[in-house]
């Protein structure tokens, strides 16, 4: 058997309302001065009043962050740093969807460790330590609470990462209750990002594909996509919107150890210089970066694709089985109303030369996918999405 290092979050905390005692289930990992970081959004909201005063009630002294925007920059990351520096914090708690949770890992090594943020860029450049970190999702689709993996937008439009198992937090806590209120939009949009996340993993060519990687994935994909379409249109749905804050996770788990790929290089493009969100820029791209790898991962889509759609296991032979697992993604963004091609987002002909090129930076991902993609494949793929 090939070696493998798995790394994951040491602590899951997995029950509705548990951040509503967060102090409890979480504080003394944190010490007594907390940087609690979120966006305007949720706390315009009340959603982390509850936490927030959980935290308050253990006698920990809490400051509030809650600027994050979306696609993060590396200026708002800054400020948070800051923030947490003057406030003199012993821990730190990411509250919200990916972009909190990854300005919150960042924040966690910067503050604990001092070291300038340009030499932590990439995989395994980070040294550490970082102060005790606790993230709480509120949406079901990034599964950043179990990644080693921080995003940020660098200028205007690029997006750098780093990634080592640091910046892995103490504990996740996820409470199903934070996200019912999801727009339907959005839940849509973050589930089909954790698929994506799932089906990157499964086929991933890095060298650190492994057995339990695998495993999470399919069983992400059982749960993601029997419940998807129930959140989305029931978002009262507690029990589904615990199978997609569950699947999640486990996608997360999943390619936190074996690594996406082109889906995520060619989505970045979109996120960073049109400001698509995440998942539906991922969507946008999913179903022709499959068609563009089934050459040579066939086998590994046909062997997940009853997993996400179970009828899909009556259908023979590999390239069939593989067909309808593209199709059928490709009508779940329909049937989810998401937009489905590029021009529904303003992006025109004119706009792929540099977003294909801008793909290409995007080595640590694209290394991972099935099949080489070079410059005038982006070019090729994004016209299909066009």
């Amino acid at each position: 058997m090939t070696p493998f290092i798995f790394n994951t979050t040491p602590s899951i905390v997995f029950e509705p309302g548990s951040s509503r005692r967060l102090g409890a289930v979480a504080g003394r990992r944190l010490g007594a001065s907390i940087l609690f970081v979120t966006d305007p959004g949720l706390r315009r909201l009340g959603l982390c009043d509850p936490a927030l005063a959980s935290l308050k009630a253990e006698g920990m002294a809490v400051s509030v962050f809650d600027t994050v925007e979306a696609d993060p920059s590396r200026a708002t990351l800054e400020k948070a740093v800051e923030a947490g520096r003057a406030a003199g914090a012993t821990g730190v708690v990411g509250f919200g969807g990916g972009s909190s949770l990854d300005v919150a890992k960042l924040a966690a090594l910067l503050i604990g460790s001092g070291e300038p943020l340009d030499e932590a860029w990439g995989v395994g450049k980070a040294k550490g330590p970082r102060l005790p970190l606790v993230l709480v999702p509120t949406t079901a689709g990034t599964g950043s609470e179990v990644t080693p993996v921080s995003i940020i937008t660098v200028g205007e439009e690029e997006k750098r990462g780093v990634s080592s198992a640091i910046i892995l937090p103490d504990i996740a806590v996820l409470d199903a209750e934070l996200t019912l209120g999801l727009p339907p939009a959005i839940t849509a949009a973050t589930g089909v990002d954790a698929m994506v996340h799932a089906i990157e993993a499964y086929a991933s060519k890095n060298a650190n594909n492994n057995p339990l990687s695998r495993m999470l994935a399919r069983q992400a994909l059982r749960l993601l996509g029997a419940n998807i379409e129930k959140a989305v249109f029931d978002g009262g749905d507690i029990e589904a919107r615990g199978a997609m804050l569950l699947g999640s996770m486990l996608a997360g788990q999943a390619f936190a150890n074996s690594p996406v790929a082109a889906v995520h290089a060619l989505a970045y493009p979109i996120g960073g210089t049109f400001h698509v969100p995440h998942g539906l820029s991922n969507a946008l791209v999913l179903p022709h970066v499959l068609r563009f790898n089934a050459p040579d991962a066939a086998p590994l889509y046909a062997e997940i694709a009853g997993d996400a759609f179970p009828h899909l296991d009556r259908q023979e032979g590999i390239q069939g089985r593989c067909a309808a697992f593209i199709e059928e993604l490709a009508n779940l963004s329909k049937k989810l109303g998401m937009q489905t091609r590029l021009r529904e987002m303003s992006i025109s002909e004119e706009h792929l030369p540099k977003m294909a090129a801008d793909a290409m930076k995007q080595t640590r991902l694209l290394v991972n996918n099935p099949r080489e993609v070079t410059e005038a494949d982006a070019l090729a793929i994004y016209r299909a999405a066009l």
